[in-house]
C-alpha cells in the first residue's frame, strides 16, 4: 500500500475525554483511494496513536479485500426441515381460516 493512495482526515472525536479531546482534532479517518475502503480511529486522545490505529485497520481491510472469497456450495434443505415447514404452514393456514366471516343463510 503506497502513501500516495491513502488520504487522512483529522476531526474532533465525540464522547468523553475532557477538554483536550473536545478542543483538538484527534480522530482520524483513513481512506484508500483506489478501493474506497475507509477506516476510522477515535479511541485514543492522541492523534498519533489514532493515526497508527486507523492505518493498521486500513491495511487489514485492504488485505482482506484482496483475498479471494470462498465459493459457496449450494445445499438442499433436509427432508425433516421441509416437512416441519409444511406442517407449520398448514397450522397457520387453518388458524387464518378461522378468522373468516361465516356465511349465515
Amino acid at each position: 500500500m503506497k502513501k500516495e493512495d491513502i488520504e487522512l482526515y483529522f476531526y474532533r472525536s465525540r464522547g468523553p475525554g475532557g477538554q483536550r479531546k473536545n478542543k483538538k482534532e484527534t480522530a482520524v479517518k483513513a481512506i484508500h483511494l483506489p478501493t474506497g475502503i475507509v477506516s476510522r480511529a477515535t479511541e485514543y486522545r492522541s492523534q498519533a496513536k489514532n493515526r497508527e490505529l486507523a492505518l493498521q485497520r486500513l491495511a487489514e481491510k485492504v488485505e482482506a479485500s484482496r483475498k479471494p472469497r470462498k465459493k459457496r456450495i449450494p445445499t438442499k434443505k433436509p427432508f425433516y426441515a421441509r416437512e416441519k415447514e409444511l406442517k407449520e404452514k398448514k397450522i397457520r393456514s387453518e388458524r387464518k381460516n378461522l378468522r373468516k366471516k361465516v356465511d349465515q343463510e
